[in-house]
């Protein structure tokens, strides 16, 4: 597969009251076409701000990101990003909230009866048809995800960007979500990035596992290949020694080795705050 995103030695600085911070140093990642990849880490490791780079929300303060070859400079409907929390108008229904999303990007390509078949098609994908008509107070909160996701997938994007989409989640809801995602990207191959905290969601999801550093100046601090074959049961997996195997090795990584990768520049800001901590007493 080729290389579809290229996020090449990006820095991200953003000025305080107190002089610069530096939220990400040196974050280096390509991705490949059809691949779903996890960026995982504590809270304050700079996965959102990754995120917002590549949606062209954030503009890096050094280094830059490709997608085909072409610098992401601004927000594009080739990028999709379906938030933590569902971001529907309240008083559009479902298939309303969709068809603002289809009007902007296909608004001039397709015809009034087109764009309501592609509309339903997206609809149908996450399990929504049956609730089209309905306002986001008429449905439960997994619901409003679900329609969240095909305003995204309706956009027909290159890589769906997803922060945290099942956070908010009960947990039986959240495992029909998951499995709902595998199937959506079975089915139609596309590049998903999705931050999240879950260790287990991250290992039965993806193929990669990018796990950042803590921040300031967070980098990337390794990344796990996951060569579980798919489609993925989440009841066998339970007992797979490999899966075991992989969800041990992000918890490692979290707990134990995340100490030994810090950057230099926040061991250098953690040993500057301790002398004048020193100095003080």
């Amino acid at each position: 597969m080729s290389v579809l995103l290229d996020i090449s030695h990006i820095d991200m600085v953003f000025p305080t009251p107190k002089g610069p911070f530096t939220a990400l140093s040196d974050v280096s990642l390509k991705i490949k076409k059809g691949e779903f990849v996890s960026l995982i880490g504590h809270s304050g490791c700079g996965k959102s701000t990754v995120l917002n780079v590549v949606a062209g929300l954030y503009q890096a303060t050094n280094g830059g990101v490709l997608l085909n070859d072409k610098e992401v400079t601004e927000p594009g409907p080739e990028r999709a990003v379906v938030f933590q929390n569902h971001s529907l108008l309240p008083w559009l229904t479902a298939y309303q909230n969709v068809e603002l999303a289809v009007d902007q990007v296909f608004g001039k390509n397709k015809s009034k009866a087109e764009k309501k078949e592609w509309i339903e098609h997206n609809l149908q994908l996450v399990h929504m048809d049956h609730a089209m008509y309905k306002r986001p107070d008429e449905i439960s909160g997994g619901m409003k995800q679900r329609v969240g996701i095909a305003r995204a997938l309706a956009m027909q994007p290159e890589i769906l960007l997803m922060d945290e989409p099942f956070g908010a989640l009960d947990a039986l809801t959240r495992a029909h979500m998951q499995d709902s995602l595998m199937e959506i990207q079975a089915e139609l191959n596309n590049t998903v990035i999705m931050i999240t905290h879950d260790v287990d969601e991250a290992v039965l999801l993806s193929d990669r596992i990018v796990m950042m550093t803590n921040g300031p100046a967070a980098t990337v601090g390794e990344i796990l290949d996951i060569n579980l074959e798919r489609p993925r049961d989440r009841l066998a997996l339970a007992e797979d020694a490999e899966y075991t195997h992989l969800r041990s090795e992000v918890l490692k990584f979290l707990y134990e080795k995340q100490r030994k990768v810090e950057p230099m520049t926040q061991k250098k800001a953690t040993a500057t705050a301790n002398e004048s901590k020193s100095e003080a007493a």
